[in-house]
């Protein structure tokens, strides 16, 4: 069932990814072409924060920023993962793979990659801060808007 509390813990998150995935494209060593990977992590961090975030507000500040961390790194985790299995399969269709087990493990091994790429001061302190307000704001709403 919707309401203020999934919408704006969605709308914040996605907000915030979207943010974040443009400090991603200055850490990426190649600056090709990024098509609409900001556009996905958008949609990705919006759902997370519906399912993730809005559904647990209301149990009180502690958990609401437990609540908020959670949300961000399911989201940080489901954005890697969906983008990983993108470029096992662009690589797929290059014929890079032997079978198809390997390029499932590769998805792992990408995720691996692409994580260690985010190890950054300025990208984790956004994520953290993000996090707490996120976090936070959905308690607060979920207490006034019912």
């Amino acid at each position: 069932m919707p309401t203020a509390a999934k919408f704006l813990a969605g709308l914040m998150l996605a907000v915030l990814g979207w943010y974040a995935s443009e400090l991603v494209k200055g850490l990426m060593p190649e600056r090709g072409a990024f098509g609409n990977f900001t556009l996905w992590n958008t949609a990705i961090c919006f759902l997370v924060g519906w399912i993730t975030i809005g559904t647990r507000a209301g149990r009180g500040a502690s958990a609401a920023i437990s609540n908020g961390v959670t949300g961000v790194v399911a989201a940080l985790f489901w954005c890697l993962a969906v983008h990983s299995a993108n470029m096992m399969v662009d690589r797929a269709f290059d014929r890079r793979y032997d079978s198809m087990l390997e390029a499932v493990a590769a998805v792992f091994e990408l995720i691996v990659e692409n994580a260690a790429l985010l190890v950054d001061a300025n990208f984790i302190l956004t994520l953290v801060a993000g996090a707490v307000i996120v976090g936070y704001l959905t308690e607060v709403v979920s207490r006034h808007w019912r």
